[in-house]
């Protein structure tokens, strides 16, 4: 008895293409682009009209951004979806563009002047140089100076780091150091007015302007290392040539002159105080980009593989770690001889001469207690 021959079942299902997967996902991703970029768009103004409208800015975000869903519900095609989150967020960037900056506003204390300086030659003369006298973080009485420094002088560049949180993170304090006079800090920071405190956010829109303090190391790094909890102080000696030191002290002058004549907005991402560093050079001279430019705790770290810092022969952990001045400079306080003590015992400083002592300032006026 002959046996059937088996059957073949043929699978006649086409298989899906590896080109058409591709497509598919490729196609998946533009229709989320399509409304991630709209989305973001309208974040954006809705953030600026929340910390940047000068009339009831949560009431007006808020109007915004619901007028805005109620318009698109009505709307029954994409692209007319499109042109008008296009339309609402065009109308907030045209308003949020003629925001204009000032000098004028009712400034804290510790801002209320704006630095400036007077060239003759190779004298400087720095007016507004700020040494508040401090008694707490917030409770301190401003005192402004007059410093008449020599171009020809200046010796060197120290850089004190500032980290109060994250480690990427930080704020840079320039130092120049002088033959013949105490240093001289730049601090480049924001603004803030009466009421106003410190917004990570509001730092990317127009809520603050940019200020160039120049101070004396007794304020600017003594506030952090002696009165304000939880902040670490780093100083190092920056490996450059006295020529090349006084380049970028003219350049940190241009700098502070313009912004005393024309006030420019702080932005966090694109104009804070590590880029207004690098962008005070000139074009061909600027340092190559690095993401530890906006990461700036980093920043110890880019210098140092690039040369850039004294060491001693240390590596960079060993450096870091020594370079920390929080405890001398509690046990300094207000010594005139402050610059010196805080870099006695530290690396980069072994080899080099002392700063000169800072000029005892007269007593400050008692702080002023408003009627009640």
């Amino acid at each position: 008895m002959r046996l059937p021959p088996p059957i073949v079942r043929l699978n006649t299902r086409r298989r899906a293409r590896p080109r058409g997967l591709i497509f598919r996902a490729c196609a998946s991703v533009l229709k989320g682009a399509a409304w991630l970029i709209p989305a973001l768009l309208v974040l954006w103004a809705f953030m600026a009209l929340r910390y940047d409208s000068p009339f009831a800015p949560g009431w007006i975000s808020v109007l915004f951004l619901l007028g805005l869903v109620i318009l698109l519900f009505r709307l029954k095609r994409l692209p007319a979806r499109l042109m008008a989150v296009a339309g609402a967020v065009l109308a907030v960037f045209i308003w949020w563009s003629t925001l204009s900056p000032s000098n004028d506003r009712p400034w804290l204390p510790d801002v209320a002047r704006t630095a400036w300086a007077e060239t003759s030659g190779d004298t400087v003369t720095l007016h507004n140089v700020r040494h508040c006298d401090y008694r707490t973080e917030t409770d301190y009485t401003p005192r402004w100076e007059t410093r008449t420094v020599r171009l020809s002088r200046i010796t060197g560049i120290d850089l004190a780091i500032n980290y109060w949180g994250s480690a990427l993170m930080a704020h840079p304090i320039i130092s120049f150091q002088f033959a013949d006079a105490p240093p001289v800090c730049f601090s480049i920071e924001t603004r803030k007015e009466q009421g106003e405190s410190y917004s990570a956010v509001g730092g990317f829109f127009r809520q603050y302007e940019l200020i160039y303090i120049v101070a004396d190391e007794r304020d600017v790094i003594r506030v952090r290392t002696n009165f304000r909890q939880g902040e670490d102080v780093h100083l190092y000696r920056l490996n450059i040539t006295p020529d090349q030191a006084r380049g970028r002290f003219v350049e940190y002058l241009a700098a502070m002159n313009g912004l005393r004549d024309h006030p420019r907005w702080y932005n966090a991402a694109t104009t804070n105080c590590t880029t207004s560093i690098r962008t005070q050079h000139n074009g061909s001279e600027r340092t190559p980009w690095d993401w530890r430019i906006l990461a700036n705790g980093k920043g110890d770290e880019l210098l140092f593989s690039r040369g850039r810092l004294i060491t001693d022969g240390l590596s960079f952990r060993e450096l870091k770690a020594k370079a920390l001045i929080n405890d001398t400079a509690v046990k300094a306080g207000d010594s005139p001889e402050f610059s010196r003590l805080i870099r006695t015992g530290h690396p980069g400083f072994s080899n080099l001469p002392p700063p000169a002592p800072a000029p005892v300032p007269p007593p400050a006026p008692a702080p002023v207690t408003p009627p009640s």
